[in-house]
């Protein structure tokens, strides 16, 4: 997935200012940066859910799966009755296989007769992955995967998502949890006020950071990272 130059205004408001960056098959890329950086626009964008002002994507030859931080699961429907139901509205050639193929993906066989309702939040974000796996994407687009998991589910989650990865899908996620953009993300693109600041390594923004945040390289990198983007001016 490659994307050119992108902006995006809300009324006075600029939410992306010629964003641009590429992923190649396989890559977890990280998309960080403090809470109105302009992270869930871009994704929204990169997934053809709101058109930019400006700019071009390009998103290859395969579909992109889109998985909103908010689960679009019917809670009242069980977990094989949701598949279906999003495996019909894509008008997939099998749907029952393709449910079967996500069930067993997800590892959520076991549950596929629970009522979402009655599930822990980690699986119904399992759930929600699953649904945007149906089209079989090349590229994931993951919206704030990890918010309100706790660590257990955060684990299993992230395991579940780095394989995907180690599989050949692209997976692009959105966090303001540095820690986890460092821990998952093979590369980091950091946004602030629709700016791209960084896009690199883990490592490279360490050096990125004590390099312009000196006084704040011997705090934790959380700590130092925001002094980083204030001497960014943000």
């Amino acid at each position: 997935m490659r994307a050119r130059g992108l902006n995006k205004r809300f009324g006075e408001r600029q939410a992306l200012k010629d964003v641009g960056f590429e992923a190649a098959a396989g890559e977890l890329v990280a998309v960080i940066g403090p809470n109105g950086a302009g992270k869930t626009t871009l994704l929204s964008i990169l997934a053809g859910i709101q058109a930019a002002d400006g700019g071009e994507v390009e998103t290859g030859a395969g579909a992109v799966g889109w998985v909103p931080q908010q689960a679009a699961l019917y809670r009242r429907l069980t977990v094989e009755e949701n598949l279906l139901l999003f495996a019909r509205l894509e008008k997939l050639p099998d749907p029952r296989a393709s449910v079967e193929e996500m069930l067993a993906l997800t590892g959520l066989g076991e549950r596929r007769g629970e009522i979402v309702a009655r599930l822990s939040g980690g699986n119904q974000q399992r759930i929600n992955i699953a649904i945007g796996l149906m089209a079989r994407p090349s590229v994931l687009l993951l919206d704030e995967p990890s918010v309100g998991l706790d660590p257990r589910q955060r684990a299993r989650l992230w395991e579940f998502v780095s394989g995907l990865a180690g599989r050949g899908t692209t997976v692009i996620f959105s966090t303001h949890d540095i820690q986890e953009a460092e821990r998952y993300g093979n590369r980091m693109l950091v946004l602030a006020d629709g700016e791209a600041l960084f896009d690199g390594s883990a490592e490279e923004l360490r050096e990125a950071v004590r390099g312009e945040a000196a006084e704040a390289a011997d705090r934790d990198f959380e700590t130092a990272f925001v002094a980083y983007l204030h001497h960014r001016g943000h």
